[in-house]
């Protein structure tokens, strides 16, 4: 009990003093956000630059285009989808880009108020949470929709001229990355649960069998109504679920570690 009480006591004594007012904390929300207002300047500007918009839009119309014949290509029918789908993608690409800036400048913000063996695991998190939403999209573009497509070209009559709406397509394909690059942080969830001792990893090996099925239902929601996109989501969760166990183990015996040598450091200096 003693002990117990001397490690909250220790956790109190390390954000003693930090305590901010409410304005200054509204100040730092403001720089922050600025801060990812000027990222994702610099992104778009540079995806502007190079690029531009019109190879991003025929960097993400290569899947389907694979599957059309050789002089198709897809069409506007809106009068001003020409201007505003690859004003759209080019938003987005900035997102991805600066996807890791944005989660750094999140992290800044809230990092003050985490102790020590806290801020040692949020920022290798960020890092693995960027890859995991790169793969994820990735995963979909050079896998996914080609195997989608071609899927769904088996079915399309041969009277039919398969020449989708370009803004149609491309919110498809963006509803996929999303969906794939959220899914695929299901390691990052998995971690904190534990780390923040709401799961144990027991518990989450037991759930295994529950999660086959919620990675179904999920596929089965945010992807078309095709096998091949559904059993790509679905498979790939349930595998990274397998991920984040193993790293939540990782991560737990760290912070265990971290935090019995900060106690052993404060006990050695309060003697």
């Amino acid at each position: 009990m003693a002990d117990s009480d001397n490690k909250n006591k220790d956790a109190e004594d390390e954000l003693a003093g930090t305590e901010q007012p409410f304005v200054q904390h509204l100040v730092e929300l403001r720089d922050r956000l600025l801060y990812c207002v000027y990222g994702l300047a610099v992104a778009g500007i540079l995806l502007a630059i190079w690029p531009g918009p019109g190879g991003l839009i025929d960097l993400i119309a290569m899947p389907i285009r694979a599957h059309m014949p050789p002089d198709a290509k897809l069409i506007a029918i809106g009068v001003f989808s020409p201007f505003f789908v690859p004003l759209k993608v080019l938003m987005m690409t900035a997102v991805l880009l600066a996807l890791p800036w944005l989660m750094y400048q999140a992290w800044m913000f809230v990092a003050p108020g985490l102790y020590s063996h806290e801020k040692r695991f949020a920022l290798p998190l960020i890092f693995f949470g960027s890859l995991l939403a790169y793969a994820g999209i990735a995963f979909v573009q050079f896998f996914v929709l080609d195997k989608m497509f071609s899927f769904i070209q088996k079915f399309t009559p041969a009277a039919v001229a398969a020449t989708p709406d370009i803004s149609s397509y491309v919110e498809a394909i963006l509803s996929l990355y999303i969906a794939f690059g959220v899914a695929f942080q299901v390691p990052i969830v998995v971690m904190l649960l534990v780390r923040f001792e709401m799961v144990t990893i027991e518990k989450l090996k037991s759930f295994r069998g529950y999660f086959i099925v919620v990675a179904f239902v999920v596929a089965a929601v945010l992807t078309p109504p095709d096998v091949v996109s559904q059993l790509a989501l679905a498979v790939p969760m349930c595998l990274l679920y397998e991920v984040g166990i193993i790293g939540a183990r990782y991560f737990a015996n760290t912070s265990k570690k971290s935090e019995e040598e900060e106690e052993s450091a404060d006990s050695s200096a309060s003697s």
